[in-house]
């Protein structure tokens, strides 16, 4: 269970770092720091992927308002076709602690390395289960991905975004086969250049 003994191991304002949509071949990828108040954690709050859809949209307001600072970065498809996905997590991760005020004096980044960061920073693996820093931020890049991946479905309705989030779902892969890549696939993602045009060759 997610919890503060990561942070406790600091001094100062330490910060959570987590991202979502390192997987999906469409659409963004969101990152998200939080630097939470040890005195004012609203209940609740877990890995993003342990909760449900509707819970994390109870919890991100909650997160927003009690929280010291917060920040969301949104790395475009064509940052992430440009980069490739692993650079652009990095370079959003750098953002999203730059963008902290105040600024963190620690960062804990969930996964096993860190972005180049002008302050000190640890890799914890599977960190979004066991760091309620990295649980928070993992809640709101999780949600303002959700959100920007929802608004997608009604620009582009023949793909199901709503349902599936741009995740390799069957009814995602069947919907490429038939209509092909829409503006917010990842183009330099092998699943889309097979099936968009790759199988009929």
């Amino acid at each position: 269970m997610a919890d503060l003994s990561f942070e406790s191991t600091f001094a100062g304002l330490i910060c959570g770092v987590d991202e979502a949509g390192r997987g999906p071949c469409a659409g963004p990828l969101c990152v998200a720091a939080v630097i939470l108040d040890p005195a004012n954690i609203p209940e609740g709050i877990d890995d993003s992927k342990a909760l449900t859809e509707k819970r994390r949209f109870e919890l991100e307001p909650l997160i927003k308002e009690a929280a010291v600072c917060w920040s969301v970065i949104t790395m475009t498809v064509e940052e992430i076709d440009c980069l490739n996905i692993l650079a652009a997590t990095m370079e959003g991760m750098k953002r999203a602690v730059e963008a902290l005020t105040p600024c963190a004096e620690h960062a804990l980044i969930d996964g096993n390395r860190c972005p180049k960061l002008a302050i000190p920073s640890t890799p914890l693996v599977g960190g979004d289960s066991r760091s309620l820093s990295i649980a928070a931020a993992s809640i709101l890049a999780k949600t303002a991905r959700d959100r920007i991946m929802i608004e997608m479905d009604i620009v582009y309705p023949v793909y199901g975004f709503k349902k599936h989030k741009g995740y390799q779902a069957e009814s995602h892969l069947e919907a490429l086969r038939r209509h092909g890549p829409s503006p917010i696939h990842r183009t330099s993602w092998a699943t889309i250049r097979e099936l968009s045009w790759g199988e009929s060759a």
